[in-house]
Order: C-alpha cells, then sequence, then structure tokens
C-alpha cells in the first residue's frame, strides 16, 4: 500500500460573534491507497475531503488516527512523507508575475531534485507547457495553470501525488484534456488520490474510491462494484402524485426512494419493467410529467447510502 491511513480525525474550534464553535471536519477516515492507481474520494463540498488530504500531505497534524505513506509513519516522519509525495491544492498556487518555468526550477531545487533544470524541461515538455514556459503566469488559462499546478508537484518524481479538486473551474475541453494527463500519471507509475465532487470524474478516472459525507467514509469500492451494489437500472418519474405512485409501483421495484415529486424506482431490468411501470400508473390515473430511464450512477449510491442525492448536497463548485 502506498497509503495506509485508519481512523483518521480532525476537529476545529472556531470563534466567532455566535462563541466558540467546534466542527468535526474528519470523524474516523480509513483509506488504503495501492501502489500505480488512482484513487478517488467523492463527496459534498463540506465533506471533509479536503481536510484528509491535508493531513495525509502533512500539512495539518491529525488529532486522532495512524497513516504510513509510501512506508513511512505520517506523525512520527513528516519530513520523509514529505519528500515521497506531491501536493497540488485547489488554488494551485502559480504565481502571476512569474513564469512557469522559473516556479518549476524553483520547485526542483526546493526538492533537492540532481539536474533542475533537465527535470524542469521534461516536466514542462510531458504537460505540452515548453511554448508557455517563459510567459507570466497571468497571461495562462485556466486550463494551463492547472496543468503548471501539477508540473510543480511532480517536478522531483514523486511516489505519491495529491489532487485536490484540480478540475474545479474548468470548462469540459480543459476538463478532458486533464483527465488524460492524470491517467497517463497511472501509466508511468505514480500513485494518485484524487478528491472531486464531480460524478462523472470519478467514475471515469477512479480505479477505487470512497465516498465521503460529514467526515465519514460512507462507501468504499470501485465504481463499478459500488454501482452493482445499488443494482440495476433506475427509473426517474416526476409526477403528481408521488405518495400514491410509490404504493401502486412498490411491488414491481427492488426499491423506491422519493425525492418531492421526484421518484427513482430501482429495478434489475429497466426496459422490460418500464412498460409495466407505465400500464400500472396509467390504470391508477396517476399523472405523469415526465420520465426518464437510466443505469444506476455513483449519485445514487450517494442516495442510497445517505438519503439525498450528491447533485442537492451541496456539491456544486
Amino acid at each position: 500500500m502506498i497509503i495506509d491511513a485508519h481512523q483518521l480525525r480532525k476537529t476545529f474550534t472556531t470563534r466567532g460573534r455566535k462563541g466558540t464553535q467546534t466542527v468535526e471536519a474528519v470523524r474516523g477516515v480509513d483509506l488504503e491507497v495501492k501502489k500505480g492507481e488512482i484513487f478517488g474520494v467523492l463527496g459534498p463540498n463540506g465533506a471533509g475531503k479536503t481536510t484528509t488530504i491535508r493531513m495525509l500531505a502533512t500539512l495539518i497534524v491529525p488529532d486522532g488516527g495512524t497513516a504510513t505513506i509510501a512506508g513511512h509513519d505520517l506523525r512520527k516522519e513528516p519530513g520523509a512523507v514529505r519528500r515521497r509525495l506531491g501536493y497540488v491544492s485547489q488554488a494551485g498556487g502559480v504565481e502571476e508575475n512569474t513564469t512557469p518555468r522559473t516556479q518549476v526550477m524553483m520547485a526542483a531545487r526546493i526538492h533537492g531534485v540532481p539536474d533542475p533544470a533537465r527535470a524542469t524541461g521534461e516536466v514542462l515538455d510531458r504537460f505540452d507547457l515548453t511554448e508557455m514556459a517563459d510567459r507570466p503566469g497571468r497571461t495562462l488559462s485556466g486550463g494551463q495553470k492547472r496543468r503548471v499546478a501539477i508540473a510543480l508537484g511532480l517536478v522531483h518524481s514523486p511516489l505519491l501525488l495529491f489532487l485536490d479538486e484540480p478540475t474545479t473551474g474548468l470548462d469540459p475541453q480543459n476538463r478532458a484534456n486533464l483527465w488524460d494527463r492524470i491517467r497517463q500519471l497511472r501509466e508511468l507509475g505514480t500513485s494518485v488520490l484524487l478528491s472531486t465532487h464531480y460524478l462523472d470524474e470519478a467514475d471515469a478516472l477512479c480505479d477505487r474510491l470512497v465516498i465521503v459525507d460529514h467526515g465519514q467514509v460512507v462507501a468504499e469500492g470501485t465504481p463499478g462494484e459500488l454501482k452493482r451494489e445499488v443494482s440495476g437500472d433506475v427509473v426517474t418519474l416526476r409526477l403528481d402524485e408521488p405518495e400514491r405512485a410509490t404504493g401502486t409501483l412498490g411491488p414491481l421495484a427492488r426499491e423506491i426512494r422519493a425525492d418531492g415529486d421526484l421518484l427513482r424506482v430501482y429495478v434489475d431490468d429497466g426496459e422490460h419493467t418500464l412498460p409495466v411501470l407505465l400500464r400500472a400508473l396509467e390504470e391508477q390515473d396517476i399523472a405523469l410529467s415526465s420520465i426518464a430511464l437510466d443505469r444506476s450512477t455513483l449519485d445514487d449510491v450517494f442516495l442510497a447510502k445517505t438519503g439525498r442525492s450528491l447533485r442537492d448536497a451541496g456539491a456544486a463548485a
């Protein structure tokens, strides 16, 4: 394991007009990340993702729990841990008035890279940054800045890279481009711990993942395993009488979850069950506004584990 963490905990105390408040940001998180895999931490904003990564990156000290990172104890050997990892925060850390080449070269020297000029040139080339390497950071696009940020985290060839919400604020084209870069890291043998609140990102990139909510892990596995655990297909119905529809459709479904006038009906075979559901609603004269048939998603997993949709749980950037 590149990361073996158990029962990590972190509590913050804030003082304001309402007095002192205590927030349990992380409440006993376990993580086991294998070498050479992309491991995701998926959850809404405020779930504890960033706090967990910052603890593992030695940026803040855990209040409880243990962790071994690349063979070194997180608490007893923080210096050794830092030498073996790269860290890219949500903000990225790209300076506006300095060129990417200068910034990456400085990072290489700080990490004691034997030939910083060569390492800088190689990592800039890997991320297609050579042509813009001598322009001030302020002239770069959002996607280019994210690539520079990752180059800063990789110039010393770490065994493990932490990426905290790496594509927040990027347009679809730049997101897809960055996904390809992250996949390349896995091919080169770099382990990646990725936090995200984007369902499609976790599904597309992660070999395995945990879903976190309110500082705790609520599900763990591969995206496929987690979706199979929910099972089958999802028929989403918007209708006028959800309570009566639930009673009507209950005998035909594995499970039904209501969210206002929206019903998510979980069935084994949506294609063949859908006409049966529609016929049952028609027989009971229940008006239907819209209907959709989909395979189970990670949002369905989150809903099954927490009782609410990740899309509606403060996940939007």
